[in-house]
């Protein structure tokens, strides 16, 4: 993915698109998704989808940022087939990120489709 490709993009907000990508090709998952903190960390995170624990890959970038101490968020990437950012998703987002969050949702390749705000 070039720079041309995702003109909209920070450069920042691309490392969590490449971040995404990968993590949900090394694993296979249904989906990706990558978060940067309030202090510039980036979080990523595949969809875990076992018998006796179901999160989505942002609720799993959410735990984390959470479990390691973060204040809050400053911008997401999911990298689905679905068209939009999850319910569940999106009030996991506002209750920790608060307003201002820019969420940015791709196809599984990568390919930015929509950018939001929470």
């Amino acid at each position: 993915m070039t720079d041309a490709a995702q003109p909209d993009l920070t450069v920042e907000d691309r490392k969590l698109v490449t971040l995404a990508r990968a993590t949900r090709a090394r694993t296979g998952a249904t989906e990706g998704a990558a978060v940067r903190d309030s202090d510039g960390r980036t979080y990523a995170a595949a969809t875990v989808d076992l018998p006796s624990l179901r999160l989505s890959a942002l609720q799993v970038c959410v735990a984390m940022a959470v479990a390691s101490g973060s204040k809050g968020l400053e911008a997401a990437v999911l990298l689905t087939d679905a068209s939009a950012v999850p319910a569940a998703d999106q009030a996991a987002l506002r209750e920790f990120g608060g307003a201002g969050v820019v969420v940015h949702v791709g196809d599984v390749k990568g390919s930015i489709t929509a950018t939001s705000t929470t």
